[in-house]
């Protein structure tokens, strides 16, 4: 649920923020339908995603050094640091020898990880990350502490909800890795120009946030999927 105003962070109680935090605050049985469909929806599909996690578990573990998930620290709701799950599909240690931001035909990714980055197969493990309420299946994706550091004060908006797996922004910009694979460098390209019109798409979710638009993005995602 969402906090009273006053109890807010400081950094989102502006006049960019306030406009949002507005139109959430009249969206609480929005907000509660929210969580109770992300736990719902979670349980069920762990129950059917199981042997295909422990599979990928396998094929990872087997084709490559090092762990068989990948945590990294990102931001959610009222700027919380939480780690988020993932398969890794990179060499061990990527994040040490290179962007935060992956490019198209980057070096570091394994072969299994390709496969997996490709059907998206690699977010899987943020079911856990939902069902433990940091994330939810639609929201802003959560960035790195980094680059909230750079967010102009309209886009802390995005931090009044939970950080999510999918979101009309992460649709439109599913190839974002040949967006930038002829960049010189990923990190700022990525900020100052993905990043602003990421946040124009997630922005607007808030602004229009409903519970009947959140299972439209499901849906939709589930297509781009499969398609």
């Amino acid at each position: 649920m969402i906090l009273p105003y006053d109890k807010l962070p400081k950094r989102l109680q502006t006049e960019a923020v306030k406009p949002y935090y507005d139109i959430l605050s009249k969206k609480k049985r929005s907000l509660f339908l929210k969580r109770v469909t992300d736990i719902v929806l979670c349980s069920i599909l762990l129950v059917f995603l199981i042997i295909p996690m422990i599979i990928i578990a396998l094929s990872v573990k087997v084709t490559s050094k090092g762990p068989v998930f990948y945590k990294q620290k990102r931001v959610t709701t009222y700027g919380r640091i939480f780690n988020i799950l993932k398969f890794r599909t990179m060499v061990d240690g990527a994040d040490k020898i290179g962007s935060l931001v992956t490019g198209n035909n980057d070096s570091r990714v394994t072969s299994v990880g390709k496969f997996l980055r490709k059907y998206r197969l690699d977010e899987i493990p943020q079911i856990f990350n939902v069902l433990s309420g940091k994330m939810s299946i639609v929201g802003t994706r959560p960035e790195v502490p980094k680059y909230v550091e750079r967010y102009t004060d309209e886009m802390y908006a995005t931090l009044l909800m939970p950080a999510g797996i999918t979101s009309l922004a992460s649709i439109k910009f599913k190839d974002e890795e040949k967006l930038l694979q002829s960049s010189e460098n990923i990190d700022e390209d990525y900020v100052n120009k993905i990043l602003p019109q990421k946040m124009r798409y997630n922005l607007k979710y808030i602004s229009r946030f409903g519970f009947r638009r959140d299972l439209y993005l499901m849906l939709k995602t589930v297509k781009e999927v499969v398609s």
